[in-house]
């Protein structure tokens, strides 16, 4: 294959133009991740690639068009499944667009299905026009899946309607290409304004309205980073806008300035934004959380905190390993099967994955659990269990630890139980809580270590850097041993670092390390502490705002500034 050829295939291709939205990934449409899919190529800006290629199929080579645009597969990947292409900038003349467009009629006359993803609306997006042209001259069927325009989203994420009752007239203007008689025509209006300009381009947007005739007392908001987590939403007129600025502290971009959307007009809800800010009011907007777990653990953990606003980091600190010796948890396995047990107790999701691999192992599968009895320690094990085809027979309905399972435990009784024992697959450092309850209960009780728990490897020196540092808001310590291991893997968190615990064993742990435990969860579920570390979040935020301070992140709150207040 040629640097510039893409391998032939079908002999008419298919382009789908797709909107990616404004950043925020859940603002893609269902038709948008359809076509994803389905893709053979992707072609994106740089801007929306990771929004995009989250819903691409697996095996994606990225081409980097800062390198060599069509260098091809990666040594060693074989040919791709999909080629992703950055487009790097829109900006006019730039070799990485013609190369973008280049790329899409090649693959397209390939015959091949390419994705042409754009930030907002490919209907308000130069390139993809002319694009569009090309393919209808050479014949090349195509089609264009809407996306939500920046100019619309970002006011709606940063609570500033742009039309009231009175249904006020609402005009769009892109300030890097406005005409004199576009400014003058926006001027002598008197509805809403929405400019999409630069945040170093702001104030002489606004200066370009004054001069056309609006009033310099006009209410404006700006917004940075529109429907991210890193939207960032000022209030000003357009004769305060610069001074606004200044006052925040925003500097000058050596790039040339962030794209930002300003919304100017006496209707445009500016000064109702306080009520109408639903997204950066969220509890923990734009914290960062570390969230020490493994990945497949953290998970639903990482998605609710997302549902707060916030940006989860997940770091593992233990990784699950096999028993150094088998023999024991391949009889007890095999004693499953040949009616050793009255009942089963899972008490992790560990446990349940180590006893389906093993399952796996022999070819045996959910039915092997004919006429056993099956606890879980929890809602989080209960659905592992359920994925694995098994409905367990006993949750604790109070809390979710040993403790409560035992709460629910029926004892022993010869009459109804045939069988007077359990099999308890479990990590090689557990406790033995369950265990002794169970005895007490009139049970006898295999307990068998199903795999063993040791600490992962270090995170990258970023990370720990940001650990150390103040880097991150939060961190949620959801046991002992992640308090104990994230410390030794990556160091202790700085003291301006929100500290939640799940438990009070483990924030008894996190003060034997040093740390102050800020929040601790009510009940020892996961997703309690992420709803106390909300509520946590919810009080500190209304307390700023009733004292008339900014909104600021822990991280923001630096240690030395405290002392200086202190000491004054």
């Amino acid at each position: 294959m040629s640097p510039t050829t893409l391998p032939a295939g079908p002999e008419h291709g298919h382009v789908t133009f797709l909107g990616a939205g404004p950043g925020d990934p859940g603002l893609l449409t269902l038709r948008a991740v359809e076509a994803l899919a389905n893709a053979d190529v992707l072609v994106a800006e740089h801007e929306v690639l990771d929004v995009v290629r989250t819903h691409a199929r697996s095996g994606v080579a990225v081409v980097n068009t800062d390198s060599d645009p069509f260098a091809g597969p990666h040594p060693g990947t074989g040919a791709p499944q999909l080629t992703v292409v950055d487009g790097a900038s829109t900006t006019a003349g730039n070799p990485a667009v013609r190369d973008a467009a280049h790329l899409v009629m090649e693959a397209a006359r390939g015959g091949r299905r390419v994705v042409r993803a754009v930030t907002g609306d490919p209907g308000l997006d130069t390139y993809a026009a002319e694009e569009m042209l090309a393919c209808a001259a050479a014949g090349v069927p195509f089609e264009v899946v809407p996306g939500v325009a920046a100019a619309v989203g970002v006011p709606a994420y940063a609570g500033v309607p742009l039309r009231d009752a009175e249904g006020a007239d609402v005009r769009f203007v892109d300030a890097r290409t406005a005409s004199d008689r576009c400014w003058t025509e926006v001027g002598a209006s008197d509805g809403t304004v929405v400019v999409s300009t630069t945040l170093d381009s702001v104030a002489v947007a606004a200066g370009e309205l004054v001069s056309a005739g609006r009033k310099p007392d006009t209410p404006l908001t700006v917004t940075v980073a529109g429907t991210t987590t890193r939207q960032r939403t000022w209030t000003a007129t357009l004769g305060t806008i610069a001074q606004t600025l200044k006052q925040a502290k925003v500097l000058p971009s050596p790039e040339g300035g962030r794209p930002v959307i300003a919304v100017v007009g006496e209707r445009s809800a500016a000064a109702q934004r306080e009520q109408l800010s639903w997204f950066e009011s969220k509890p923990l907007f734009g914290w960062r959380v570390l969230v020490p777990r493994t990945k497949e653990q953290s998970a639903s953990l990482s998605d609710q905190l997302r549902s707060y606003g916030a940006v989860p980091h997940e770091v593992p600190t233990i990784a699950v390993e096999p028993p150094r010796t088998p023999q024991q948890m391949e009889r007890a396995v095999k004693g499953l099967v040949t009616g050793r047990y009255e009942w089963i107790a899972f008490t992790s999701v560990n446990a349940v994955k180590a006893v389906r691999e093993k399952f796996e192992e022999y070819g045996l599968d959910a039915r092997a659990f004919a006429g056993i009895k099956v606890a879980a320690v929890g809602e989080q094990t209960a659905k592992a269990l359920v994925a694995f085809g098994v409905k367990p027979d006993l949750v604790p309905s109070g809390e979710q630890s040993a403790a409560g399972l035992l709460e629910d435990w029926p004892p022993y009784d010869p009459v109804f139980d045939p069988i007077d024992r359990v099999f308890l697959p479990r990590a090689d450092i557990a406790t033995e809580t369950l265990v002794a309850g169970l005895i007490e209960l009139g049970w006898e009780v295999d307990d068998v270590t199903a795999y063993r728990t040791v600490r992962a490897s270090p995170p990258p020196a970023e990370t720990r850097e940001a650990i150390k540092g103040g880097g991150f808001d939060a961190v949620l310590f959801t046991s002992s041993s992640t308090v104990r291991n994230l410390v030794g893997i990556a160091g202790k968190p700085h003291n301006v670092t929100v500290i939640a615990c799940i438990g009070p064993a483990t924030a008894k742990t996190a003060e034997e390390h040093g740390l102050r435990v800020d929040v601790m969860a009510p009940e020892p579920s996961v997703h309690r502490l992420a709803e106390a570390l909300a509520d946590f979040g919810q009080r500190r935020r209304a307390a700023a705002v009733e004292a008339g301070d900014p909104v600021t992140r822990p991280s923001e709150r630096r240690p030395g500034a405290r002392r200086r207040r202190t000491t004054t």
